[in-house]
C-alpha cells in the first residue's frame, strides 16, 4: 500500500486504520516521513497514537516524532539517526539510566547537527524539558499536541481519556529553521511493543507578528535553544519537569540576602548590649 505525501520504510505496516511502525517483536525498527517539507513559520501537530504490547511493566523502546532536517536514515535514536538538526520528542518507553525517574517519559531535544543523544541517560543530559506519563496498554485513544508559535514550544498529553490537554513541556526560545520534515519512527531491542499512529493532523497557526522581532531568514538559522533548562531527577505522573525560572531564582536569591542581613543586625544588636553590660559591671 501507499500514502500519499508520505514514505516509510522498515518493518512499517499500513493498514486502512492505523500505521503499526514495529510489532510486539525483538529488534525491529520502522519510520514514515513526510515528503513535503514544512515552509510554515507557526504550526500545530495532533498525534493520535497506541503503545501496547503483552509486557506489563518492561517494555522497549519507545515512540519518536521528529521536526528535522534528515529523513528516512535509520539510526539508534528511536529506529532514526543520531546528530540530527532540529527536533525530536521521544516517547521512551524503557529505563535506561540509574536515576529515580519514573517511565514512560517524555522528552523533546533540538539538536544542531553534532549533539549526541544521551542513550545512558535516557536522553537527560541534552533534553529541553520532560514529564512522566503512563502512556502504555490503554484501553482509551492518546493524544499528544505539539504547537511551535513565535519560538515557543508546547508539548501536551490527553493520556487519561479526559478531554482535555495537561501541560508536559514549555520553553521558549526554541529556534527551529523552516524547510524541514516531518517524521515518527520507532524501535524495540531485547523488548519489544506495537507502536501504532492513528492520525497525524498538521496546523498552520495565524499568529500575529511579535512586535520588534528580526527579519530573519528562518531557513537559514541554526536550530537551538536560547537557555537549556537543567533537568530534575524525578516528577510526579503527568506533570512538567521545569526547573526555577529566573524571576523565582531572584526572588530566593532576595530572600537569602535578606535572611543574612537580618540575622547580621541581630546579631550586631545583641554584641552591642552585652559590652554596656560589661562597661556597667566595670565601673
Amino acid at each position: 500500500m501507499t500514502m500519499p505525501y508520505w514514505d516509510f520504510r522498515g518493518n512499517t505496516m499500513i493498514s486502512n486504520n492505523f500505521i503499526r511502525l514495529t510489532q510486539d517483536v525483538q529488534g525491529q525498527e520502522g519510520g514514515i516521513w513526510s515528503k513535503v517539507q514544512c515552509w510554515v513559520r507557526n504550526w500545530e501537530v495532533h498525534l493520535h497514537f497506541r503503545i501496547h504490547g503483552t509486557g506489563r511493566t518492561l517494555a522497549a523502546d519507545g515512540l519518536a516524532l521528529w521536526y528535522t532536517q534528515e529523513k528516512m536514515t535509520p539510526g539508534p535514536v528511536f529506529g532514526s539517526r543520531d546528530e540530527f538538526h532540529g527536533l525530536g520528542v521521544f516517547m521512551d518507553t524503557y529505563k535506561n539510566g540509574g536515576s529515580a525517574i519514573t517511565f514512560p517519559q517524555i522528552s523533546a531535544m533540538v539538536g544542531n547537527g553534532t549533539t549526541k543523544y544521551d542513550h545512558l541517560n535516557d536522553g537527560k543530559e541534552n533534553a529541553i524539558g520532560s514529564c512522566v506519563a503512563s502512556i502504555r496498554n490503554k484501553k482509551h485513544d492518546t493524544y499528544m499536541l505539539i504547537r511551535y508559535e513565535n519560538s515557543r514550544l508546547q508539548i501536551m498529553l490527553d493520556v487519561d481519556d479526559a478531554d482535555k490537554w495537561k501541560e508536559c513541556i514549555d520553553v521558549s526560545g526554541v529556534r527551529l529553521p523552516t524547510g524541514y520534515f516531518f517524521g515518527l519512527t520507532s524501535a524495540t531491542g531485547d523488548l519489544a511493543d506495537n507502536h501504532e499512529i492513528v492520525s497525524f493532523k498538521f496546523y498552520e497557526l495565524e499568529t500575529a507578528k511579535v512586535e520588534g522581532e528580526n527579519e530573519e531568514d528562518w531557513r537559514r538559522i541554526k536550530p537551538g535553544v536560547d537557555y537549556l533548562k537543567p533537568p530534575l531527577d524525578d516528577v510526579e505522573d503527568g506533570h512538567r519537569n521545569s526547573s526555577i525560572s529566573g524571576f523565582k531564582l531572584f526572588g530566593l536569591i532576595c530572600f537569602i540576602l535578606i535572611g543574612v542581613a537580618v540575622c547580621a543586625i541581630a546579631g550586631y544588636v545583641v554584641f552591642q548590649k552585652r559590652e554596656e553590660q560589661k562597661r556597667k559591671r566595670f565601673y
